[in-house]
């Protein structure tokens, strides 16, 4: 066997350059991948000919969010100086331990005061880098290169559809498992009162059929008095009474409780079978929630957990699913309210001014206070005057798509 033995002039036989020149340039193997599939291949063609989002868009929407999350941070900060000035002697007169309130309390509260008042801040966000931008001439020159009104807006739209979208997210799905977490020390620690007894509960588990429990105690899961009552076609045909009724939690099996010294009548015409035992387990559709309501209970739902809330308290006549349904309308409008208060905001305040962002700050806050107050006082018309929870929601919305449409029209395209 022989070896080639390697010299300076043996190299110059082999010409690495290509092949070293080639695996080093940056992104080649990423564009080999680009390049066999199709449809990425097209698309990334065409987002290299026409971009989607250009330097200008990502300077608009790195604005919009920049200014959006500074004031919310600026705003949370001196909510809680004020808050904990306020709580202070609560704090120290119900021994809250100072872990438990910054990390149970405070951690918890700062996302709910965040998204409650996002609607706010996206409308004063816009009206104040827009003001600002527009009064450095910026605004002017895009429009002298021909950019319409309508071009400027989709980097805004853009910037607050990622907000709502955001917004909607924390809201429905992650705020009201932190809202257990607060509210629970807030009715331990600040307002000192737990209410986990009810008297005299009645509600309809199924179609025709009545439960009735004389003392319910929600510590324990345990009834006093128990009734069920079963009616076919008006009439009634069964009839179960129970003096203790306890929920099982540990069982596999959803809405499982125990029934002791139980007594059952069932009614056949003009006969009537009896019977009794001294303990019995059985499945009845309803849980210890639905026996319970506490104060802002609908804020601890997320958003399917409200869905089957509601639909189960309609089946049973609740009196309280109003403040549920006005709850699971609120985030959708709160989250769709995103866009309709940027278009107001771009539309007071893309125009140079001579008095400056005064007048466009002043207008902004102006109508965004107002539409936190149609909110309230309109959420309050379903509660309190029976009107449907939809449209009761969604009255501030649209007045302030009247208000954007006619703002919108009147500037200049």
């Amino acid at each position: 066997m022989k070896f080639l033995k390697i010299t300076p002039k043996n190299l110059k036989k082999f010409d690495f350059s290509k092949k070293s020149e080639q695996s080093n340039k940056p992104g080649t193997s990423q564009k080999h991948f680009i390049e066999r599939i199709p449809l990425i291949n097209k698309i990334h063609v065409s987002y290299k000919e026409h971009p989607w989002l250009t330097r200008l868009d990502w300077y608009i929407l790195k604005k919009f969010i920049g200014t959006f999350v500074f004031s919310i941070l600026l705003i949370i900060a001196i909510v809680i100086v004020f808050d904990f000035n306020e709580r202070i002697d609560k704090f120290t007169s119900s021994h809250a331990p100072w872990q438990k309130i910054i990390f149970t309390y405070y951690l918890n509260f700062i996302p709910y005061f965040a998204n409650l008042l996002s609607p706010l801040f996206v409308f004063i966000s816009v009206i104040f880098f827009t003001s600002k931008i527009a009064d450095n001439s910026e605004i002017i020159a895009m429009r002298s290169n021909g950019m319409s009104f309508n071009r400027l807006l989709k980097p805004y739209l853009l910037s607050a559809g990622l907000i709502a979208l955001f917004s909607f997210v924390l809201g429905g799905y992650v705020i009201p498992h932190s809202n257990v977490t607060r509210l629970n020390f807030e009715n331990k620690y600040i307002k000192n009162q737990t209410i986990s007894i009810v008297d005299n509960l009645q509600l309809q588990v199924d179609t025709g059929v009545v439960a009735f429990i004389s003392s319910y105690n929600s510590d324990t899961k345990t009834g006093i008095n128990f009734s069920l009552d079963k009616f076919v076609n008006k009439k009634l045909v069964s009839h179960l009474t129970a003096l203790q009724i306890q929920y099982d939690t540990v069982s596999d099996v959803r809405y499982k409780w125990k029934l002791s010294n139980y007594r059952i009548r069932k009614l056949r015409g003009m006969h009537e079978i009896i019977t009794s035992g001294a303990q019995m387990d059985s499945i009845i559709s309803m849980e210890p929630s639905d026996l319970l309501y506490t104060r802002n209970q609908q804020e601890t739902m997320t958003m399917p957990e409200l869905t089957n809330y509601i639909q189960k308290q309609k089946l049973r006549g609740s009196s309280n699913v109003k403040l549920f349904e006005v709850e699971y309308h609120k985030r959708i409008a709160s989250a769709f309210a995103a866009f309709i208060l940027t278009l107001i905001g771009v539309s007071l305040s893309c125009q140079k001014r001579k008095g400056g962002m005064g007048l466009s700050l002043g207008l902004g806050l102006a109508l965004s206070f107002s539409y936190i107050l149609f909110q309230t006082v309109s959420s309050s018309f379903a509660i309190n005057a029976g009107w449907p929870a939809m449209l009761s929601v969604w009255i501030p919305n649209i007045i302030f798509i009247i208000i954007a449409f006619f703002l919108y029209r009147k500037t200049p395209q």
